[in-house]
């Protein structure tokens, strides 16, 4: 049987501690048959080679550079706690131990950073590389490291380093990693040491995953070669603020000072808004769909370059997230007056797209005493190769993120003409620079990066983008063809910041005032960040570098870059020269609001009386406003909340979609008995998804083939996913000979359309036209198999039928027999040789699948996307809930586990409470960690 599953449940399952023994000896002696057996290299690995990388957990180890002794102490699920007598040592001990479990991670993801995948790699990673160091993210790093970041900062990075070359010093490639085995036999790739630039580096790729809007300019700007400006606003409607919540509420903009003001604790005007909820006028919170005065976006220029863009963008590697698409998160702070303990509890889910090891890796660094010298006392969440904790709490706060959303980067269409570009009517030189990319196995390549005063050329990484322009035609208002046309990047990431002084100190925070001040030097990615502290006090702010962009250029599509009106600033200056962001006292935060609670869930932070543009697309609301009902249900009356009721709102599955759908679909006269068998699954439905539920395989399966109808064809190519086939042959060849030909048909269809993501913005999309039964999103044409249909209810009948006999395809006749679960599954991938290596290596490698309940847009949000079928995609990537009544009684919980060696026992050690909602209990004080210590380590100077 495979490491990945059991047979039975598509579930790990517990077995005793004798058979976990003799079922890890199998494995072992299962991956030494197949390698001597001769699969792949031709050669083999012992035992002791698949051994020889595991952690030493227990005893002692002199490192060189330590002053003092360090302890670290590991639970039985193998987080580590590190105490330390300096801040030095403590931060060396964690580059140490975070190599101990993760360093082939922490190589691969410098390498990324770097643009440098092909030295591990080889020639397939050639074009991610181009990009990658055409966005220059290392160089960035070493920027700030050189001249930005404080002494301070740069002390503890340099020990985190030392930390990590001390674990490497004297290792070879497979006494650190299985993967590295594989590695040698392939192209002899050694590691190198770490430097504390390859630290930073890391904040730029998780800035890059959490960056804004990007996608959506570019698919605003490519819809226009098929959809006209009413369609294009049909499909980014505006946000629905009389329905759901900002996230600030109290407090308001000065406009006379110029900064936020929370001292009123007056509540955001509604007044300019519709019944409906939209926006009208200028504000600076709305859904943008306008086009860039001077940039034509249905020029063959903008759109060639674009798609070509959008390629580029699909292939490259995802980092924390899934390339910026969908990612979301939830998190929300209730003070003491609502809490059984009498203090906040705060909540925190990011979700991400699902890795192995995962993205987190949980660890406390703590000061054996507290004191100038030793100045930290922290525990949460953090990144391997990364010093500090980026979510958690210390002895006096905590805190937690979620994406704010707000629009950080900026596309410009670029007028080429000799060796510079046009600005201002004049031509200006390229900055350029040459990078050679080094190759396993291959020849190295030389590329030229070229960068405007709006960013680096990114067209340039195609060939065919850079001679676009010399034929494709642009409007009256842009400049002649020339020599043509190319696509820029503006983005905050791309100008040295203080993010890494930021994580430090956030770490050593006391109290709000502190923790305001370092949020402040949180430069990107742009966050919501909630508060709570042991006094009982609780709050919010919004830190970052957030462009200050001119009046009439919101940033919802690409910007004519030879136009100074466009360029970042007030008001846009010829010399380029301009205060480029909004000042830290202009954003908006909230403290102690009346209402008792702050919830932030991606939804806009603000009301439209907000005088700057955030961005033009928020989240739009629908998991915020699920977690405020929650909250408001249970301290309506005076009632109190428990860490349990935290926890249980992190797995609440209610899908707002249902709600508002599952009435309309229960009406429509079903004459197929077939389809009506199904449709009778909704009746009486509650609108929960879980895992074993019939009800929620089908209705989502209506929602796909409902979104797949209405809008799928509807959208250019370069935008519509080609959906997978389904299964032409049933499960059960006993049925009617008609079914069999209806799944047949059904699966032909499917790979002959395709359907957006069905995301919380379709959410809204649907709503919005849901009363009007003619709609024109509700027609299709008439195909050789289908009839054309031209109102709402004939879309929603199809789709019913065409969700049946898609289930019977994928899970058979027997209605009884169907689950969201075995449909909705978790496979977890190991990110580099368990996705690109060869079989039995993924097999070795890979984990899953888990049979998962939730969805899109729910609180607890296992994301799928329609396009590509019912797959878990992104997730909640861990789960924590701080009790600030007493922090030995937190609960926290990882989507994997604290190795990332595959036959660890920490591999995956977490994932099934994880998928069943369960949480970890967080032991914070000495005492608690000491009591609940399974292995100490000494690590002696």
């Amino acid at each position: 049987m495979p490491p990945n599953t059991t047979a039975s449940s598509g579930q790990q399952s517990g077995k005793s501690g004798r058979k976990k023994g003799r079922k890890a000896r199998l494995l072992l002696i299962v991956l030494v048959l197949a390698i001597i057996g001769g699969v792949g290299y031709g050669a083999f690995w012992s035992v002791s080679t698949v051994r020889a990388s595991f952690p030493q957990t227990k005893g002692s180890i002199t490192l060189d550079g330590l002053a003092g002794p360090v302890d670290v102490k590991r639970d039985s699920h193998g987080i580590p706690q590190i105490y330390a007598s300096s801040d030095e040592d403590l931060f060396m001990a964690q580059g140490y131990v975070q190599a101990q479990d993760r360093f082939y991670e922490m190589d691969v993801r410098r390498h990324m950073t770097a643009g440098r995948l092909s030295e591990m790699f080889g020639e397939d990673q050639v074009d991610i590389d181009e990009f990658l160091r055409t966005l220059g993210w290392h160089r960035i790093a070493e920027e700030e490291y050189k001249s930005v970041l404080s002494a301070e900062t740069k002390k503890y990075l340099d020990a985190y380093a030392k930390g990590v070359n001390a674990y490497l010093a004297g290792k070879s490639g497979e006494e650190i990693s299985l993967e590295y085995a594989a590695l040698g036999f392939e192209n002899d790739y050694r590691p190198e040491e770490w430097t504390p630039v390859d630290s930073v580096a890391w904040l730029k790729a998780m800035a890059w995953d959490l960056r804004g809007n990007m996608q959506d300019e570019i698919d605003r700007a490519l819809m226009t070669s098929r959809l006209g400006p009413q369609q294009i606003a049909d499909l980014y409607p505006q946000y629905p603020y009389a329905r759901n919540k900002v996230i600030v509420q109290e407090g308001a903009y000065d406009e006379i000072n110029k900064v936020w003001s929370d001292d009123s604790h007056s509540s955001q005007s509604q007044s300019s808004q519709s019944t409906d909820g939209s926006t009208q006028g200028t504000g600076g919170t709305g859904t943008g769909t306008g086009t860039a005065a001077g940039a034509s976006t249905d020029s063959g220029a903008l759109q060639t370059q674009l798609t070509g863009l959008y390629d580029a963008l699909e292939d490259l590697p995802e980092a924390v997230g899934v390339n910026g698409n969908g990612i979301g998160s939830n998190s929300w702070v209730v003070s003491g007056d609502h809490t059984i303990t009498g203090k906040p509890l705060l909540a925190n889910d990011p979700h991400l797209s699902a890795q192995l090891p995962s993205v987190w890796y949980q660890m406390g660094l703590h000061c054996k005493s507290v004191s100038e010298k030793c100045r930290y006392d922290v525990a949460g969440y953090t990144f391997s190769g990364m010093p500090g904790v980026v979510i958690g709490h210390n002895a006096d706060i905590a805190w937690g993120m979620t994406n704010s959303g707000v629009d950080v980067t900026d596309l410009y269409l670029e007028k080429l003409t000799g060796d510079g570009y046009e600005y201002d009517g004049k031509v200006k030189p390229f900055d350029t620079r040459e990078e050679t990319i080094e190759v396993a196995g291959g020849t190295s390549k030389k590329i030229v990066v070229r960068t405007t005063n709006n960013g680096p050329l990114l067209s340039d990484r195609d060939d065919e983008l850079v001679q676009v322009g010399k034929k494709a035609g642009v409007d009256q208002n842009a400049p002649d063809r020339g020599d043509g046309y190319g696509i820029a990047l503006r983005w905050t990431a791309l100008d040295a910041g203080t993010t890494m002084d930021a994580v430090f100190a956030v770490n050593r925070a006391a109290n709000w005032k502190d923790f305001r001040k370092a949020a402040a030097l949180f430069d990107v990615p742009s966050q919501n960040l909630v508060y709570a502290d042991t006094k009982g006090n609780i709050g919010y702010t919004l830190p970052g570098k957030i462009p200050a962009r001119a009046e009439g250029h919101d940033g919802s599509v690409p910007a004519p870059g030879w136009d100074p009106k466009y360029s970042w600033g007030p008001e846009g200056t010829k010399d380029n020269k301009r205060d480029d962001y909004l000042k830290q006292d202009e954003l908006p935060y909230e403290y102690n609001p009346s209402r008792g609670y702050i919830v932030t869930a991606n939804q806009a932070v603000v009301g439209k009386d907000y005088p700057y543009t955030l961005t033009t697309d928020w989240g739009y609301g629908t998991r915020a406003q699920r977690i405020t009902s929650l909250i408001e249900s249970k301290i309506k009356g005076g009632g109190k909340i428990s860490t349990e009721d935290m926890r249980q709102m992190q797995m609440d599955n209610s899908s707002e979609i249902a709600k508002l759908l599952v009435p309309l679909l229960l009406k429509i006269d079903v004459d197929d008995k077939h389809v009506r068998e199904a449709q009778k699954l909704l009746e009486g439905w509650d609108y929960t998804q879980d895992a074993d539920s019939a009800a929620a395989a089908y209705f989502n399966s209506v929602w796909r083939n409902i979104l797949k109808l209405a809008f799928g064809n509807k959208l250019p190519k370069e935008l519509r996913v080609e959906g997978q086939c389904l299964s032409v042959e049933p499960v059960d060849t006993t049925g009617p000979a008609d079914e069999d030909q209806k799944v047949r048909e059904c699966g032909q269809r499917e790979a002959d359309q395709a359907q957006p993501d069905g995301g919380d913005r379709w959410f809204e999309v649907v709503r919005r036209i849901i009363d009007d039964q003619d709609n024109a999103w509700w027609s299709t044409e008439k195909t050789r198999t289908q009839k054309a249909v031209d109102s709402r209810d004939e879309l929603f009948k199809r789709a019913m039928r065409d969700a049946r006999w898609e289930l019977t395809a994928k899970l058979g006749k027997d209605i009884d027999t169907w689950s969201w679960g075995r449909l909705h599954r978790l496979f977890l991938k190991n990110q580099t040789l368990g996705t690109e290596g060869p079989g039995f290596l993924q097999y070795m490698l890979n984990r899953g699948p888990w049979k998962l309940g939730g969805g899109e847009a729910t609180a607890n949000a296992t994301g799928w996307n329609a396009a590509g079928g019912y797959g878990v995609v992104w997730v909640p990537s861990m789960r924590m809930v701080v009790n600030l009544g007493d922090l030995d009684k937190s609960k926290w919980i990882n989507l994997t586990g604290a190795s990332g060696h595959a036959y660890s026992p920490h591999y995956t050690d977490q994932t099934d409470k994880w998928a069943k909602g369960e949480l970890l209990t967080w032991y914070f004080s000495d005492k608690a960690v000491g009591d609940n210590a399974s292995d100490t380590l000494l690590l002696k100077p």
